[in-house]
């Protein structure tokens, strides 16, 4: 039997939702640091500053001093899109769970429970589009607490999901991650989503050369349907 169970969101779920998916966000400014220091621009400047430094001043000292501060600010630089997406999140859709995603019919929220405690979580929302409405479920807030990942939980939250939107009549699943997630990309690509679209979602991005994968998965009701 599996150490966990999935149900539906309950509001005394929440500061244990919120703290999970806040503490899941932060995990990326790592990857989000060591992705920025392989970019030649990074590179650039944080060599050229303290060398320019060096040359003005002829202080060793002050040259390394730089080369620490601008390494400091990188590191907030790195953790910067992921606090400001946890502050948006709680400012509109995670502001009210339950409201959002459990006053309608075609929406959901799920949590993965085990000894009593919310290990895991996923939400769906139809497209906002009012000609996609039918049309294509959206993923979101899909994590897995540190010490639970490996259990299979992220995929049986997925497979949750996807029967939901079965049952709603949907025909695609989409979602939006970034190119950093590469435990996300790993499992969403295993499960059968395909990358239909990659683009930057803000000039921040762009700056730090991290996109947007946009997934699909088609249903296979839908792919009958098509193919016939």
């Amino acid at each position: 039997m599996a150490p966990y169970h999935i149900r539906k969101y309950q509001e005394s779920d929440r500061q244990s939702v919120l703290d999970l998916f806040s503490q899941g966000m932060v995990e990326h400014a790592p990857t989000t640091f060591r992705h920025m220091l392989k970019l030649r621009r990074t590179l650039v400047f944080l060599l050229g500053v303290p060398l320019a430094l060096l040359l003005v001043s002829g202080s060793w000292f002050l040259a390394l001093m730089a080369g620490l501060v601008l390494l400091a600010a990188l590191r907030f630089l790195a953790k910067y899109p992921w606090t400001e997406y946890v502050a948006h999140s709680l400012h509109t859709d995670m502001s009210d769970i339950a409201e959002t995603y459990l006053s309608g019919p075609g929406s959901c929220f799920w949590v993965a429970e085990s000894e009593g405690q919310v290990v895991g979580t996923v939400g769906a929302l139809p497209m906002e589009e009012p000609t996609l409405q039918k049309q294509q479920l959206q993923l979101f807030h899909l994590s897995v607490s540190l010490e639970h990942r490996g259990q299979g939980i992220a995929k049986a939250l997925v497979r949750t999901l996807l029967q939901f939107a079965r049952d709603q009549g949907y025909k695609e699943v989409v979602l939006s991650t970034t190119m950093l997630q590469y435990a996300a990309i790993a499992l969403y690509q295993r499960m059968g989503f395909q990358k239909t679209g990659q683009y930057f979602s803000s000039t921040c991005g762009r700056l730090l050369a991290i996109s947007i994968f946009h997934f699909t998965y088609r249903l296979p009701s839908a792919q009958v349907s098509q193919a016939s």
